[in-house]
């Protein structure tokens, strides 16, 4: 996500008239402002809402997994028991063709993982995005030329953080079907194993399927 030193240059520009505000009423002499990024995402209905949906596309995929990975311990297991009856090298041909497959799997559910993070990383910023004309409002009515964000600042005034401001200005334009449908943004669900990496996203935080040991 970009920092908002940048988007606070992108708010300035956009608003010529920002530094004639000063004689409006700026509490911040210096002109600075500052707001708390992680907040403005997370403590909006927009930020809520997308952790939600992310919470639960996160759970759907972690029930996929292991789903596919009791499926694929049966089939290892039912492999496992034809050793006897089956020649040497035919065992060792449907062995490799299963580990093949196990690991396809495998990195078929990684990248659904890595893409509901990446998924959940461009809404954040879109969300960003939306509150830029808020922000841009905001130092304009306080005379500020610079929008830094907390993590950048060692000091400040509680009166130079425009955070709840920024919070309540946006979630007021946020439509209020804007909270996702129960069950909404989910990876495809069942146990059949996926065939590509291309599939919906998934979560971080549980290591997908181990492959299981060769027979």
């Amino acid at each position: 996500m970009r920092r908002l030193p940048v988007v606070a240059l992108a708010c300035a520009l956009a608003l010529p008239g920002a530094a004639r505000a000063q004689s409006d009423a700026a509490p911040v002499p210096a002109g600075v402002a500052v707001i708390d990024q992680s907040r403005l995402i997370t403590d909006t209905s927009l930020g809520r809402a997308l952790e939600q949906r992310f919470q639960a596309a996160s759970r759907a995929l972690i029930a996929e997994n292991r789903e596919i990975e009791a499926a694929l311990e049966a089939e290892e297991r039912a492999l496992t028991a034809q050793r006897g009856s089956l020649e040497p090298d035919e065992f060792r041909r449907l062995a490799a063709d299963f580990d093949t497959r196990v690991e396809g799997i495998r990195d078929a559910q990684e990248a659904k993982s890595r893409g509901l993070t990446r998924q959940r990383d461009e809404e954040r910023q879109r969300i960003v995005e939306q509150a830029l004309p808020i922000l841009a409002r905001l130092m304009q009515e306080r005379g500020a030329m610079v929008l830094i964000d907390r993590g950048s600042v060692v000091l400040s005034r509680d009166a130079a953080d425009i955070t709840d401001e920024a919070i309540e200005r946006l979630d007021a334009r946020t439509p209020a079907d804007a909270a996702p449908a129960e069950g909404e943004a989910s990876p495809s669900s069942g146990a059949a194993p996926p065939q590509g990496a291309d599939d919906p996203p998934p979560p971080a935080g549980e290591a997908p399927l181990p492959p299981p040991a060769s027979p």
